[in-house]
């Protein structure tokens, strides 16, 4: 959400910004709605110290004896009072028409953001790793993957496409990703390990930008709940309608969860395999910080998710997306790409952003400050992926692949695969 106060401050400025993310202006919109808004308020406002002033004015006519002045200005009175509902309706209406309009502008990128249109546009920050040599042709995972135990067809037997059933060791090999990925993030990056809800209330999801504009990319319950497209959503509303003290800032929370997304947006895309799929589970980062502190946050946040590809020994490099291709309540976003052999290409792994205070404006969340009682500011809130668990596992089986079939088990994961050093082809 938008502060309404700069807009009106600098229209100019705020259509500037949206222009680098290819939208078209809006302050002039905007102001027109506020302007007529204002304006009732201020009507309003004088209805009622109007009412007020001609309600005393009764008592002293009558004191005087001037039946004639008490009955016409009860007769005000009695008109302001009809007039009223109708004048608080239209403010009310023209406020949730600010709200809804305002709601739908993505976030403004900060100035160090690159310029571009889509994914062209991004700038590569660096690399890491070095990739695997193979003496065979390497295979994409979709090739792989079915003999040790990704069953594409009877996920699609259960519950249609982009849908996958895991067994035994590929069961665990995912497993252990996910266990690994959160186990780094409390041991060595201290965030707060939760356990979140998957279903979510409205008020969460249109807190953390998902709603209205992207709710055809989520799932809906029957009784108006949604199935979580990301634990961000969960994680990051837990401080909805909060005032917090400085003191307890930085909030730092992950959670292994589940995962839900409808891939409206994403028709014909990656259809084949286990990369893009309605259901999977993903290790999120979410910060709470004070504005001074998220840019240092961000870069320590897209650090935190850089250490679990590092650790898996996965080749990697880090993009800085452009104005067109981060997502609508971005200010800044990361995204790591892991090399994928078999596709010979870097893929989206990881998307580490910094919303600033567009996510905490919808969802009134601030904070107090330190030694001045009453001034508050709007936190800032940050989130990223401390991995997609699904699309490691897919990087795993892509770069630890065999001649013979089989696949590798990263070292780091050891702790958590009893013993299985190798996925063998089940026969």
């Amino acid at each position: 959400m938008h502060d309404i106060r700069l807009i009106r401050e600098n229209p100019e400025q705020f259509d500037a910004g949206l222009a680098r993310r290819g939208a078209e202006p809006a302050a002039q919109n905007i102001l027109a709605i506020d302007e007529e808004r204002r304006a009732l308020t201020t009507r309003l406002q004088e209805m009622q110290s109007r009412r007020n002033e001609a309600s005393k004015a009764i008592g002293a006519a009558m004191g005087q004896g001037d039946t004639d002045k008490a009955e016409a200005l009860k007769a005000e009175v009695a008109q302001i009072k009809t007039d009223m509902p109708t004048v608080e309706a239209e403010e009310k209406a023209l406020g949730e028409k600010l709200q809804d309009a305002l709601a739908r502008l993505p976030n403004l990128p900060f100035d160090d953001v690159p310029q571009g249109e889509d994914e062209a546009g991004n700038v590569e920050v660096s690399t890491w790793g070095t990739k695997p040599s193979f003496d065979f042709e390497p295979k994409e995972h979709a090739d792989i993957a079915p003999a040790l135990g990704m069953d594409f067809e009877t996920g699609a037997l259960i519950s249609g496409a982009r849908f996958t059933f895991l067994r035994g060791g590929m069961a665990r090999l995912h497993r252990a990703l996910g266990q690994f990925m959160i186990d780094r993030q409390v041991s060595v990056y201290g965030y707060t390990e939760c356990a979140p809800p998957v279903l979510v209330k409205d008020e969460a999801m249109y807190g953390t930008d998902k709603l209205p504009k992207f709710a055809e990319d989520s799932f809906r319950t029957t009784d108006d709940r949604w199935l979580i497209p990301t634990s961000e959503v969960s994680l990051t509303a837990s401080v909805m309608g909060q005032l917090l003290d400085e003191i307890a800032l930085p909030l730092r929370m992950t959670a292994l969860t589940q995962c839900f997304r409808s891939e409206a947006g994403a028709a014909g895309r990656d259809t084949r395999g286990f990369i893009r799929q309605h259901q999977f589970e993903k290790c999120e980062l979410v910060s709470v910080v004070k504005p001074e502190d998220s840019g240092a946050e961000h870069e320590r946040m897209t650090r935190a998710a850089e250490d679990v590809l590092e650790a898996l020994h996965l080749p990697y490099r880090k993009v800085l997306l452009c104005t067109g291709d981060m997502g609508f309540g971005a200010r800044k976003t990361y995204d790591l790409e892991v090399w994928l052999p078999g596709q010979g290409a870097y893929r989206e792994i990881s998307s580490c952003s910094n919303t600033g205070d567009f996510q905490s404006r919808r969802m009134n969340a601030r904070y107090r400050v330190a030694g001045e009682k009453k001034k508050t500011e709007f936190v800032h809130t940050l989130n990223g992926s401390g991995l997609a668990v699904g699309r490691t596992l897919v990087a795993v089986i892509e770069n630890y692949q065999q001649a013979d079939g089989s696949v590798l088990v990263p070292e780091a994961l050891a702790p958590y695969m009893g013993g299985t050093t190798k996925l063998e082809p089940i026969s």
